[in-house]
């Protein structure tokens, strides 16, 4: 059954009246995580949407929940401004409420942190149908439990968010992005600890794995009339310090080109399952041994894994079944290594694959206690 409230009295209604759990959709810009099971029902936030307030001058605005990024990145730019952890999956219709349930930012939260940095303030609607506010509508506010965080990451286990406030900054006058060659992962993730002992400033640090070596992504942002400086500077001392083979520098066009494919997660093959893993840098070289074949890529200098699990052996006429993303070898993988990660993309089911990180353990007992208070009818389902 699918639900499309249309306001937030609307949505209290329709949370008070469930009869089994609820599963929030936002732009179904990932499956995995947005598509119902067998006695769930969905409620599509489409509904809810537009941008409430919007200060320029304050930096920060205010939408609901079902609001599409796309919207809100075209309303920022005819000021100058955006949002620095780089959303992702913009173009494939991702919402505010479902990037914040998620916790999906983009490579450019290396430089500024990721959503829980720049979320200001929620409203939500709890399990029991009241509407709930936390968190507040201008920068310095720090008064009582910081839900508005709690909430990053939550995958809607604690209620219905209706409405977020976000502070933005001003956006770079353009970029530039220096991409440089290393025999392997290894040399370029050496080269990644020796740019964090210098002043050298970077807006955002990946690295693609390939065949026969490794790609360092380094991209700038800033004055038209300097940055050419700043990124000669840096590929200099990359060629002076590091083991970097060759270098080249994109701009304008093929700038924008290369990390719009890794925001629109473009670079996974079609019908591959793509996975968020946050890890430690000295835990990729033993992730990427295991998956050498696969597509991925790591993000914030490796504090993220982005895989693409590739679908499984084509169904032949003995086993006419369609073929699946391989998320169990992955699965396995991760819980060999100590590892979690979130599945985005692929079918649907428990998009939690891998082994609970030590912090999620730690966190069990707050989050329990959470959901007991929000949610004690376990209308938002059970899993925490």
């Amino acid at each position: 059954m699918n639900e499309k409230p249309t306001s937030i009295t609307a949505a209290q209604e329709l949370i008070r009246s469930a009869k089994g759990p609820i599963l929030v959709r936002g732009g179904g810009s990932k499956p995995a995580l947005s598509d119902p099971q067998n006695g769930t029902t969905a409620v599509a936030m489409g509904g809810l949407r537009g941008i409430l307030a919007y200060e320029p001058a304050e930096y920060t605005f205010t939408a609901l929940a079902g609001t599409a990024v796309a919207e809100v990145v075209a309303v920022l730019a005819e000021n100058g401004q955006y949002l620095p952890f780089d959303p992702l999956l913009v173009a494939a219709g991702a919402t505010l409420g479902g990037t914040v349930a998620a916790n999906t930012a983009g490579s450019g939260r290396f430089r500024y942190g990721g959503v829980r940095d720049f979320i200001l303030g929620i409203a939500f609607v709890d399990g029991r149908g009241q509407l709930v506010r936390s968190g507040g509508k201008v920068v310095k506010n720090a008064a009582g439990f910081d839900l508005p965080k709690f909430f990053v990451g939550s995958l809607g286990r604690y209620g219905l968010l209706v409405e977020l406030t976000f502070k933005v900054f001003p956006r770079p006058q353009t970029y530039q992005t220096l991409q440089v060659a290393y025999p392997d992962l290894a040399a370029a993730l050496q080269a990644t600890f020796r740019l964090a002992q210098t002043s050298l400033e970077m807006d955002a640090v990946d690295l693609l794995p390939g065949e026969g070596g490794c790609t360092l992504l380094l991209r700038l942002g800033g004055l038209a009339a300097v940055l050419p400086e700043r990124v000669a500077r840096l590929s200099q001392f990359l060629q002076a310090e590091t083991a970097a083979t060759e270098t080249a520098v994109l701009t304008e066009e093929a700038d924008n080109r290369l990390w719009q494919e890794a925001n629109s997660l473009s670079w996974a093959p079609p019908g591959a399952a793509v996975v968020k893993i946050p890890l430690a840098p000295k835990q990729a070289p033993a992730l990427d041994e295991q998956l050498d074949s696969w597509r991925r890529r790591y993000s914030c200098a490796a504090n993220v894994a982005w895989v693409a699990a590739p679908t499984m052996a084509a169904p032949t006429m003995a086993a006419p079944t369609m073929a699946a993303p391989d998320t169990a070898f992955l699965h396995q993988t991760l819980c060999g290594l100590g590892l979690a990660g979130l599945q985005l993309s692929g079918p649907a089911g428990d998009p939690i694959l891998g082994h609970p990180i030590l912090g999620q353990r730690r966190g069990l007992a707050l989050a329990q206690r959470v959901k007991q208070a929000l949610d004690p009818d376990a209308v938002f389902g059970t899993a925490v």
